[in-house]
């Protein structure tokens, strides 16, 4: 039976999964969308969510929330951002922070895929082609 299962192993020992999810999320903030299986974007969502209600505690507890952001993400820089950029950027939202598309089939094995990222991401203008003069 399937009672009280509270997450997914993810075919790992607690060491490497907790690794893994510390990389993920250092990546998720640091780049605001990754390319990853869905049973790991799953499992990535939670730890992400809960870093933004981290990030959102700095305007009471900047220290606090520093100590507790380091604990899980492995990059000084992305600690930098996510205290300075998230709580602004999701002040108006009390959780469900992330997005998980589908993208398919991996070609290897099979595995569903999918790209997991946070909402309201800035609009980058080097992804928009230039203009053409006329």
């Amino acid at each position: 039976m399937y009672h009280g299962i509270s997450f997914r192993k993810l075919g790992r020992t607690s060491a490497h999964r907790l690794a893994l999810l510390r990389n993920m999320v250092t990546s998720l903030v640091k780049h605001d969308r990754i390319t990853t299986t869905l049973p790991k974007a799953k499992e990535l969502r939670r730890v992400a969510d809960q870093m933004v209600t981290v990030a959102k505690l700095s305007g009471s507890d900047l220290v606090e929330a520093r100590r507790r952001a380091h604990a899980v993400i492995t990059e000084r820089e992305v600690v930098d951002r996510l205290i300075a950029e998230f709580p602004s950027r999701f002040k108006d939202r009390n959780g469900g922070y992330t997005r998980i598309v589908k993208t398919g089939f991996r070609t290897g094995d099979a595995a569903p895929m999918c790209y997991i990222e946070y909402l309201d991401r800035p609009q980058s203008t080097a992804s928009t082609p230039p203009a053409k003069s006329a």
